[in-house]
């Protein structure tokens, strides 16, 4: 079993920044794939950033390329997300997730473990 834990979500204004972070426990995270979903009532959840076992391979949603960056520290079991240029768009709970599944890891049935959620909001 893998225990996920977000933090650092918060109110922001658009254009402001924000750092998610995601705490494992339980086991290395190693062996999984790790990735960032969001969530907002009635919607269904949606990838948002993934990064590979090792870290040198990152990949993001059309939606937030170029603003978000995703980073892991295998020695501390952390997954971070980093949000830049802030949309009132971006707003939503956003989740961490665990996959033993290879290669690039986008869809939700992919995922193993995830995390209680972590709401972030931006206002205009």
């Amino acid at each position: 079993q893998v225990q996920l834990v977000e933090s650092g979500g918060g109110l922001v204004q658009a254009g402001g920044s924000l750092r998610l972070s995601c705490t494992a426990s339980g086991r290395t995270v190693t062996n999984y794939a790790m990735g960032w979903f969001r969530q907002n009532p009635g919607k269904e959840r949606e990838f948002v950033a993934g990064i590979n076992r090792s870290g040198n391979l990152a990949y993001y949603a059309d939606s937030v390329k170029g603003r978000f960056t995703v980073s892991r520290d295998n020695a501390k079991n952390t997954l971070d997300l980093q949000m830049n240029s802030l949309k009132p768009e971006d707003t939503a709970v956003y989740y961490c997730a665990a996959s033993l599944g290879l290669g690039t890891v986008g869809r939700v049935p992919e995922y193993d473990y995830w995390g209680q959620g972590t709401q972030v909001t931006v206002s205009s």
